[in-house]
């Protein structure tokens, strides 16, 4: 019977051969595997092939490696997920950013587990999130939005960006530990007897609840028309005439 190769080794570095650069990114790597609440020093000692010394150097505790590792996640989701000038107004350009961060989102899992799921920030991850933020609203309101609106509209897609994004993760996790795992929307028990509305728009294809695209779009979709709605009942102010005791002053002089 022939024997199960096991996966290669890395080569174990000499002492003071790595930098805080090499663990960062070898964290990155093993995250690919491993989640990151259960990432483990050891396990990247191993992976990395150092003693768990080495790491401890610049890590004093997993905390710290956590926290370096989100501030480079979020450098990157910043770089991912601009708004810049990528729309002829301001909604356009926040429907974009929300599909934007959502792509980023998805398309990296290792960024939602690190900004979204992870409840801890550093100082530093806490600044850039807030100069983001602070970077979009600004360019809502320069756009027409007054602040008020501005705020609203962004906070109410961002949690529905994050929302769709976290709950698609935590079921992408929940099967790759356990692919007999289901969510709340595929145990519900339709039928035409005793459901029959649901049972209609599940024949035509709808699911309530899957984070998936075209419920995103929905949600998004309303949240703008929404703010748009608000912005147009709301009076446009004029432009206040000078008193005539004023204009007559002036004239005097």
């Amino acid at each position: 019977m022939a024997r199960k190769e096991e996966p290669q080794k890395r080569e174990r570095r000499e002492r003071g051969s790595i930098n805080p650069e090499d663990i960062i990114a070898g964290a990155f790597e093993l995250a690919e595997n491993v989640p990151v609440d259960n990432l483990s020093m050891p396990q990247l000692a191993k992976h990395l092939g150092v003693g768990v010394t080495s790491i401890y150097w610049y890590f004093r505790k997993k905390d710290d490696l956590l926290n370096a590792m989100t501030d480079r996640a979020l450098a990157q989701m910043q770089v991912e997920a601009v708004m810049g000038d990528s729309g002829s107004d301001w909604r356009e350009r926040l429907y974009n950013h929300a599909h934007a961060a959502r792509r980023a989102f998805l398309s990296n899992p290792i960024l939602c587990d690190l900004i979204l799921i992870r409840s801890s920030l550093s100082p530093k991850s806490a600044t850039l999130g807030a100069r983001e933020i602070e970077h979009i609203i600004d360019d809502l309101v320069k756009g027409g939005l007054p602040l008020d609106d501005a705020f609203d509209a962004y906070s109410a897609v961002q949690l529905h960006v994050r929302g769709s994004v976290v709950l698609a993760r935590l079921q992408e996790r929940g099967k790759k530990y356990d692919p007999t795992s289901q969510a709340y929307y595929e145990n519900l028990v339709i039928t035409p007897e005793s459901t029959p509305l649901l049972a209609e728009a599940a024949g035509r294809g709808r699911v309530g609840g899957v984070p998936d695209d075209y419920n995103f779009e929905y949600g998004l979709n309303c949240i703008l028309d929404y703010t748009s709605r608000l912005l147009e009942q709301k009076p446009t102010p004029t432009k206040a005439t000078p008193k005539k005791s004023a204009v007559r002053s002036s004239r005097a002089k």
